[in-house]
């Protein structure tokens, strides 16, 4: 099974195997999906523009005739050259595509197929990681190394310092998505431009909450019980053009630290030490609604919250046309369960 882990990707990503010409990128960060994959097929081509060297294909559409995966792979540039393909997966298998290019010989072409949250069983994610020329790379949440890293880089680029105070705030700003926390962060830096150092109220001045890109109203309203704070905030988000599946990424998340933290407190941890530590530390705005959903849900309850969740992310891959009413609803579900004490 080629599926790589920690340093391995970074490994990978610097210097490509030309074994492994397959490259399956997934997970729930889709910014960092999308910044691997871009840099990948910058390498792989000179000239990402040209069409006659980059080939885009849409998943759905691939599913109908996965052979066509085969034919772009070993279809020669009309000019020769370097060639790639670029597929986004959707919610319809071309899995059998995939089986037979990796028993295919290939030359000059890398194919890098961008994903979502895939599960173990995914044929997809299935197919890549049992094929001897693909490899699978999951691409989740930046932790606190990872954004400090992202950080360093961004003001060390832009020779800029940071106050430690501004560290701080900025650590709680970011994360979620690589995309948006980077985007956040050249923001900043062309703000402080020329000023030697960032300061807490540049981040202030500048800085959105890119961690969970305004979500955290809705999925902080569906555990704190308030059904119309949820469908009120559901609506801008669907206004604003947000995808349903980040935010029911968002309340995996959120379902995930709150049953790690209601059994943290059955066994006497108390909750004001849980609300004031961890990573990422929770803005000082949402500690009263999350102290409400602590009271709300036992960790048995919230086990089966969690299982809900992962049920309606896939039932909104396979009915991506429902996907918006299925994360409403099951948010409304969860907003009126956790009016049920206990």
């Amino acid at each position: 099974m080629v599926a790589l882990r920690g340093k391995e990707i970074d490994s990978f990503l610097a210097r490509p195997d030309p074994g492994r010409p397959i490259i399956l990128l997934y997970g729930p960060d889709a910014g960092l999906v999308r910044e691997r994959a871009d840099a990948l097929l910058k390498s792989a081509v000179d000239d990402p523009e040209d069409p006659f060297s980059l080939v885009k294909l849409d998943g759905d559409e691939l599913s109908a005739e996965p052979s066509r995966l085969v034919d772009e792979a070993m279809t020669v540039p009309l000019f020769g050259g370097r060639r790639a393909i670029r597929v986004r997966a959707g919610s319809r298998s071309f899995a059998s595509g995939v089986d037979t290019l990796a028993e295919t010989p290939i030359k000059d072409c890398r194919i890098v197929i961008e994903a979502g949250d895939l599960r173990p069983e995914s044929p997809l994610r299935k197919a890549c990681e049992r094929a001897r020329t693909a490899v699978a790379i999951g691409c989740y949440p930046d932790g606190e190394r990872d954004l400090a890293k992202l950080m360093d880089d961004e003001l060390r680029a832009a020779n800029l310092r940071i106050a430690p105070d501004a560290r701080a705030a900025l650590m709680t700003l970011l994360g979620g998505d690589r995309q948006a926390s980077r985007n956040e962060l050249r923001k900043l830096t062309l703000f402080a431009l020329g000023e030697g150092e960032v300061t807490l109220d540049h981040v202030m001045a500048v800085v959105a909450d890119a961690s969970e890109l305004k979500l955290d109203p809705i999925v902080d309203g569906a555990f704190a019980g308030k059904p119309d704070l949820v469908e009120s905030e559901f609506a801008k988000a669907m206004v604003a053009g947000t995808y349903p599946g980040l935010i029911i990424a968002s309340a995996q998340r959120q379902a995930a630290w709150l049953h790690k933290s209601a059994l943290a407190i059955a066994e006497g941890t108390p909750a004001a030490q849980l609300l004031d530590g961890g990573f990422p530390r929770l803005h000082f705005s949402r500690k009263p609604m999350v102290e409400i959903a602590l009271r709300n849900f036992s960790p048995a309850r919230l086990a089966a919250i969690i299982d809900q969740l992962a049920t309606a992310a896939l039932d909104m891959r396979k009915q991506t046309a429902l996907a918006a009413v299925i994360a409403q609803r099951v948010l409304l579900s969860i907003a009126v369960n956790a009016r049920r004490k206990g």
